[in-house]
């Protein structure tokens, strides 16, 4: 059964922690809702609880790092970007501080949280600003590679991240590289780009698009920002025509992170599957999906017209 990433998220924390004793926990009131509670225990001198106050979270991480520590920063994705988005900006990323963000529920994984913790626009908040690096993870194997992987880079990370337990993308044999694609699929006819939750939906709907008769390219974009231009311009020679699935606004995300590679260097047309630039509700993930067209069936949709079209 595959467990909450949450779960992995703290287990693999655990292990970083036991190995450096310069990296911290820095919460604002979610430590626990975040499933890092166990590491309250294991290393109660190594846990900061600001108490429900983002911003002082975010200035009390970058003065922690100026001393030489590690903080691991952690909240619902909209309140660790939209809502200290000029911590980041000035505490953070202008002193280029070694802080490491994780935002949890973005975009419609809030869920019964609603519209005022549907993030749609964290990437795009985040994107525009010097020396951050924005990660996606896609399932528990990715996201158990990456969370020690941001351990051997200096400067800040980004981490946007659902709560609970997704599809398996990968296997044990999977190999995560910062900065580098994964091509989950080779195909000639469209190239289907996807980061997180839309992945696995975009795995599904490549294997619906094969017995229509059109093969597809599926990229796994986990790493947003720096964006693996090379993977993009090469998938964009071959098939053609490109497809973006995100759990984001289309604005400013995903598909604009691809459109700025695309037109500087190959110019395709894009076909955009994400949230067309409206606020979030509450409700269930299937309720979600089908709101605001996060789906496989959405994507088989783009990639059929995106062929017709070429």
């Amino acid at each position: 059964m595959a467990k909450d990433l949450t779960a992995v998220l703290c287990e693999n924390l655990h292990e970083v922690m036991k190995e450096n004793e310069k990296v911290a926990i820095v919460g604002a009131d979610l430590i626990k809702t975040n499933g890092l509670a166990p590491l309250i225990k294991q290393f109660p001198e190594r846990i900061v609880n600001v108490g429900i106050a983002e911003q002082n979270m975010a200035g009390v991480a970058a003065g922690m790092a100026s001393y030489g520590m590690i903080p691991v920063i952690n909240s619902f994705a909209a309140f660790a970007t939209r809502r200290i988005c000029d911590q980041i900006a000035v505490s953070i990323c202008y002193a280029n501080s070694n802080v490491k963000i994780i935002g949890t529920d973005p975009g419609i994984t809030a869920e019964l949280n609603g519209g005022t913790h549907m993030t749609f626009e964290d990437i795009g908040v985040l994107r525009s600003i010097p020396n951050i690096m924005i990660l996606e993870p896609s399932d528990a194997e990715e996201l158990k590679q990456m969370v020690p992987a941001i351990f051997e880079i200096e400067g800040p990370v980004y981490i946007r991240m659902y709560r609970k337990a997704t599809p398996d993308v990968h296997n044990s044999d999977y190999k995560f590289q910062l900065g580098k694609a994964d091509v989950l699929k080779t195909g000639k006819d469209v190239s289907i780009i996807s980061s997180g939750i839309m992945v696995s939906e975009a795995v599904k709907a490549a294997e619906e698009l094969s017995q229509k008769g059109i093969e597809a390219e599926v990229i796994n974009i986990h790493t947003i920002k720096p964006l693996d231009a090379e993977a993009i311009i090469k998938s964009a020679q071959k098939t053609g025509a490109i497809v973006t699935a995100e759990n984001h606004n289309i604005l400013g995300g995903l598909r604009g992170a691809v459109a700025e590679v695309i037109t500087e260097n190959y110019p395709v047309k894009i076909y955009p599957v994400g949230v067309k630039d409206i606020k979030g509700e509450v409700g269930t993930m299937p309720y979600l999906r089908e709101r605001f067209g996060l789906t496989s069936a959405e994507i088989v949709k783009a990639a059929e017209k995106a062929v017709k079209e070429k």
